[in-house]
């Protein structure tokens, strides 16, 4: 939003949304009621396919086919495709069924590795150990139909698959539901995909530990065993690295699909680094436009978006298409889906007051800015005006122009935290006691004529609705201090403290939905695992080790399950600097704590 825009613009009243007909027109293109030209997503074909979206600089990935179980007659026709892929979208591919090419140094040269249709046990235990360490190292990983039939005694892959298959039943037909439009893998796709393959029934629901792309409606098809929630395709940050993994792949049939294809194209690309996306797991949103319609929002001053394809466009401005059907208040997460055709301008507005006059949001609420080339405060992921983003942790979350990003804009009190694809970019605390973030609605801004900007999918999770896992923020305990990473240290072994309460990222501490406190990209550990009063309490890489999983108690303790010990600020004075560590629980002050 440029303020110098606002004295030429003016204000109109009267303007009105502008819904497009969910009519098919020429590719790439549809028009308006009022003859206003917006993009659309182009229908899928073998050229749409082949191309990413955008040109990504050159890598390699290595494909790993070997079988100890049942073998898919699909695995060379799917090497196949992703050879295509490669060679029109700038990676190679290193295509192998020999496990010793799973080394450390082997390994480094890979962005990403796929197991395509992999079964049973295909690693050794040192072969195992290198590809760990390739994905703590941030490596790769994408998985195919088969290969969640892989590795049943392998704690860590099985983690990192995400969920491991128990049936099937015979081959059809079913409706894949698409939850995710933003994601690289999902993107190109309608809200709801017809196919035909293989579906599985996994050991377990991944949806608690990763994010959920797709999922199969158990109701279009006989033999569906997961009670009605059943992912089939996720991605999900693990240990390090990234994991992808799609369920789809049987049948040979798959791999000259167009829509299959670039399906895996974003998974490998996701999976290599090559685009970004908010893989964290997802739960307790309420959608407040889904791509069906826009009941419940209204438009205020000129311009207006265009609704095409499940995706609100907007044109003209200055104006804001605001959700009057219900004003926020207390604690909640937005989440919504947006991209940037090019160098456009727009915005989320939060904490305003209900008014038709789109300046009125501006003035006294605030906007978290679309613009990547604006000035600082001004520029994608600032709040406007006020507080820039992180710029380079923004620019690293960044997907360019063309490509989906997602915000999570979080209102805690007077706090609001902002993230871009996954990762924290701001964090501002409103001081103006003429604007408050504890009530208000919500808006998204239409900026100007060639400003062209376009969301998907706006959701939100109002108080009381936030599962256990994915909190940021401090970790309070005696005296009101704050748990504090020593001088900010991210060396393995650094001492945790308690501190007096200061904002910085050494106290800013994720509650993780797998029992992990991480700060500083690090897990608060238990030194060797130990279980003896006064073992340290330190920062680790982390590891998915039980020296790492702490659970909060309704007695405010938090305990260490592995041990049965409870997080402790040490002695009985408690000054800055007082490291913790762990021991017997008794309930005392020095071991209550409060979490984000």
């Amino acid at each position: 939003m440029r303020n110098h825009l606002k004295a030429a613009l003016g204000l109109f009243a009267g303007a009105v949304l502008c819904v497009a007909p969910q009519a098919t027109a020429l590719p790439g293109v549809a028009a308006g009621p009022t003859g206003d030209t917006v993009r659309t997503t182009a229908p899928a074909g073998p050229d749409a396919a082949a191309r990413a979206a955008a040109a990504d600089p050159a890598y390699k990935i290595l494909v790993f086919s070997r079988t100890a179980g049942f073998r898919h007659s699909s695995i060379d026709d799917g090497i196949a495709a992703l050879r295509d892929l490669g060679t029109a979208n700038n990676f190679t591919v290193d295509a192998t069924e020999d496990p010793g090419t799973f080394t450390t140094g082997n390994l480094a040269q890979y962005k990403a590795v796929v197991f395509l249709s992999t079964t049973g046990d295909v690693l050794g235990d040192t072969q195992q150990t290198a590809f760990e360490s390739y994905v703590n190292d941030g490596g790769g990983y994408v998985g195919v139909h088969a290969a969640a039939d892989t590795e049943y005694d392998w704690p860590f892959y099985e983690g990192l698959a995400g969920a491991l298959f128990q049936s099937h039943p015979a081959i059809q037909s079913a409706t894949v539901e698409i939850e995710d439009r933003a994601h690289d893998a999902t993107a190109h796709l309608d809200a709801t995909w017809q196919r035909t393959d293989e579906w599985y029934n996994y050991r377990t629901n991944p949806r608690t530990t990763a994010h959920v792309l797709a999922s199969l409606d158990e109701s279009s098809y006989a033999g569906g065993s997961m009670n009605g929630d059943h992912p089939i395709a996720w991605c999900k940050d693990y240990e390090g690295g990234r994991a992808f993994y799609t369920g789809g792949g049987h049948t040979d049939e798959s791999y000259t699909d167009p829509a299959f294809r670039r399906h895996l194209l974003g998974g490998i690309r996701w999976a290599a680094g090559m685009t970004n996306a908010d893989c964290r797991p997802e739960s307790g949103y309420t959608s407040l436009f889904d791509g069906s319609g826009t009941t419940g929002w209204q438009q205020a001053g000129p311009g207006g978006f265009t609704l095409a394809d499940g995706t609100l466009t907007s044109h003209g401005g200055l104006g804001m298409l605001w959700y009057s059907a219900e004003e926020f208040t207390g604690d909640y997460s937005l989440k919504l889906d947006w991209r940037a055709a090019g160098d456009d301008n727009s915005g989320v507005l939060v904490g305003f007051p209900a008014s038709g006059d789109p300046w009125s949001a501006v003035d006294n609420g605030y906007e978290i800015q679309i613009d990547a080339t604006d000035a600082a405060d001004r520029t994608t992921g600032a709040v406007y005006g006020f507080r820039s983003a992180d710029l380079p942790a923004r620019d690293a979350a960044l997907n360019p122009p063309g490509e989906w990003n997602t915000y999570e804009i979080r209102v805690t009190g007077e706090r609001l935290e902002v993230f871009l694809n996954g990762v924290k970019i701001n964090d501002f605390t409103n001081t103006d006691p003429a604007r408050s973030l504890r009530q208000g609605y919500i808006g998204l801004q239409n900026h100007g004529d060639g400003d062209e900007v376009a969301f998907r999918d706006i959701r939100v999770k109002r108080a009381g609705t936030q599962p256990p896992g994915d909190r940021t923020g401090p970790v309070r305990g005696v005296g009101g201090k704050c748990l504090d990473v020593d001088n900010a240290g991210t060396a393995d072994g650094t001492e945790v403290q308690i501190w007096s309460c200061n904002g910085s990222a050494a106290q800013d501490w994720t509650v993780g939905g797998d029992g992990t406190l991480k700060a500083l990209g690090k897990c608060l550990d238990v030194s060797g695992g130990g279980s003896a009063d006064g073992t340290r309490v330190q920062l680790w890489t982390c590891n998915g080790t039980g020296a790492q999983r702490w659970v909060a108690q309704s007695d405010g303790t938090v305990r260490n399950p592995q041990s049965g010990k409870c997080l402790d600020a040490s002695g009985g004075t408690w000054n800055d600097g007082t490291p913790v560590h762990l021991w017997t629980c008794h309930t005392g002050q020095n071991q209550k704590w409060t979490l984000p």
